[in-house]
């Protein structure tokens, strides 16, 4: 699947491997990702589509925001990864 802006994608390579993060935009080969914790929304990581995995593309108020190019904090972010880990991977932490 196509990683596109708004998704949620986990770091496959990298000192961040594991990590979940939402992408904040595409620039060709490489995406701007940012968790509100460790990269936050004003510092987003740029890393490239081949070091990341795509793992859910779901809708809610926040991905309307991002694909809306609305301004986002960096509480938001954390709060619907931990929300998208408790539904998803309910014994993990991170």
């Amino acid at each position: 699947m196509e990683i596109a802006k708004s998704n949620i994608v986990r770091s496959d390579a990298g000192r961040d491997r594991g990590k979940l993060f939402y992408v904040l935009k595409v620039e060709g080969e490489y995406l701007l990702l940012a968790d509100g914790k460790t990269r936050k929304v004003e510092s987003p990581k740029r890393k490239k589509r081949r070091h990341v995995l795509f793992v859910s593309a779901e809708e809610n108020r926040l991905s309307d925001k991002i694909k809306g190019e609305e301004r986002i904090t960096n509480s938001e972010l954390r709060k619907a990864l931990a929300a998208f880990r408790e539904e998803d991977y309910p014994s993990q932490e991170g």
